[in-house]
């Protein structure tokens, strides 16, 4: 239950992945494999120090909306089109949930990476290790 009339983080969050069907590090490795596009949000130092994934686009949040909305005129053309499955993914799958229900109020096919990152690097699967 909130406190002072408003909706608070962890029922925003309830919320919000209600919507999605999350898919854990390997469902969402096999999806990408499948087509659907990857889409790293995570800060610039984040990926600097914990690497990326070999085939993920880097849209940093600030501006996800505007690149894959499809009515936006600043929208990525190859990740906004029609049809096309967007798997979020952050640092631990909180800011990627969140971000993945407002794309899906767009109409994207949009989900994200339960555990984010830190899931996707603990299970195993691809990094490239930042250089340095």
């Amino acid at each position: 239950m909130s406190t002072g009339g408003g909706t608070n983080v962890k029922e925003l969050l309830a919320a919000a992945r209600a919507e999605l069907n999350r898919l854990d590090p390997g469902e969402a490795m096999s999806a990408a494999e499948g087509g659907a596009a990857l889409v790293d949000i995570r800060s610039d130092s984040q990926r600097s120090s914990d690497g990326t994934i070999l085939g993920s686009h880097f849209v940093p949040r600030n501006v996800l909306e505007w690149r894959l909305d499809p009515a936006s005129p600043h929208a990525s053309r190859e990740l906004s089109r029609a049809g096309l499955a967007v798997i979020l993914i952050c640092d631990e799958g909180y800011q990627s949930s969140l971000a993945a229900a407002t794309l899906r109020s767009f109409g994207v096919d949009a989900t994200d990476v339960i555990g984010g990152f830190q899931a996707w690097r603990d299970a195993g699967l691809p990094v490239e290790r930042p250089s340095g």
